[in-house]
């Protein structure tokens, strides 16, 4: 040992933490032999306090304030050397300085996906990410805990702990909560607390306090997500119908606007066939009968309904149309006592006895009288 490091030794008498450094949680303060000098002043600041460990055995925590090292302020130190009162004399301790100020915007997510089962969409699985704070409730608890003899502790060494702790709690919510996924948005407070509220005695036994936790985001598969984009995408067309024949006029009109740029009798006929198209899908939408098509010929009838099932032989036959129904009574394979039904019917019934095909038998006259 130098000259320069005993001289140092012996006049520094002033023991204090300043730092820029926003991460540290605790620091050791270096003294050569960790000899402090009887009388030092020791300065702890707001946000602060001082740890003294001797001989391997936490002495005392000084909360913020300004002390002189002496033994009517130091009762542990006094009772662990036996210092006799008026003993002046360098004493040995290692002192930490721990930050009681409050480490926020820390970061905490899933690393695998969560299994919960969804009212709506089932079984499925979610990821969720978030922000924390912490601070140091307890020193001494801490010290003997999580720091041990560490000379510097940073928020990291700890932070993966904690994420490992919020993770698992919030995982137990999700799942036992109930509230569907589309609801979550609006209960990430609530999830916040109740994590909070579960992690509190577990962070009372390192002495530490969660101060605050925040449920940003609660994110489903990238497929289901994808298709909860085309529910809402169909949800903002509203009637597809109406949306399709607007692209379509839409398409039209800028076909038209470009073949018409063109000039000459292929604009001209572009032109004529867009506006024969155009008639036609506006008919159809009036429900219009008759109209020209796009190559020139009438729109056809709508096709017969079959509806009618007829008794033949012992067996059901059909459904028949209107049309077949006609020729069968024509050519004698049905009459008025053959049974027939159709939907909203509730039996099978005579063809004489329904109004609709009563008029295909035509009543017979009696006998002329004798």
């Amino acid at each position: 040992m130098s000259l320069w490091d005993r001289l140092t030794g012996e006049f520094i008498d002033v023991i204090e933490w300043t730092t820029d450094d926003a991460d540290t949680m605790v620091y050791r303060f270096e003294r050569h032999g960790n000899e402090i000098k009887y009388g030092a002043k020791l300065t702890v600041r707001e946000g602060q306090a001082a740890v003294f460990i001797n001989e391997g055995q936490l002495a005392d925590v000084f909360p913020p304030g300004m002390y002189m090292l002496e033994t009517n302020n130091m009762p542990m130190m006094t009772t662990l050397n036996s210092w006799s009162h008026g003993f002046n004399s360098p004493f040995k301790a290692e002192i930490y300085f721990v930050s009681t100020k409050r480490f926020v915007d820390m970061k905490w997510g899933t690393k695998n996906p969560v299994m919960i089962r969804d009212p709506e969409f089932g079984p499925t699985r979610l990821r969720a990410f978030g922000t924390y704070g912490i601070r140091v409730s307890d020193p001494a608890m801490f010290m003997r805990e999580i720091v041990g003899t560490d000379s510097q502790f940073d928020s990291d060494e700890i932070e993966g702990q904690m994420r490992n702790i919020i993770v698992s709690r919030f995982s137990t919510a999700a799942a036992s909560s109930g509230i569907p996924v589309l609801d979550l948005a609006a209960n990430y407070d609530q999830l916040g607390e109740f994590v909070e509220n579960k992690i509190a005695p577990e962070m009372a036994e390192y002495g530490l306090e969660l101060t605050k936790l925040l449920v940003e985001n609660v994110s489903l598969p990238p497929e289901v997500e994808k298709a909860m984009d085309k529910r809402t995408q169909m949800g903002v067309l509203g009637d597809l119908n109406k949306y399709t024949q607007f692209q379509a006029a839409e398409s039209m009109r800028a076909a038209a606007e470009n073949g018409g740029d063109g000039g000459g009798l292929a604009g001209a006929g572009m032109g004529a066939g867009i506006g024969m198209a155009l008639g036609n899908a506006m008919g159809n939408a009036m429900g219009g009968v008759g109209h020209a098509s796009a190559g020139g010929g009438a729109v056809p009838p709508p096709l017969p309904t079959a509806k009618w099932h007829v008794a033949l032989g012992g067996a059901a036959t059909g459904p028949h149309n209107d049309s077949t129904v006609q020729a069968m009574a024509s050519d004698g394979r049905m009459d008025r006592s053959t049974l027939v039904w159709c939907d909203g019917m509730t039996g099978w019934t005579k063809a004489g006895e329904i109004d609709d095909l009563r008029a295909l038998f035509p009543s017979t006259p009696p006998p002329l009288p004798t």
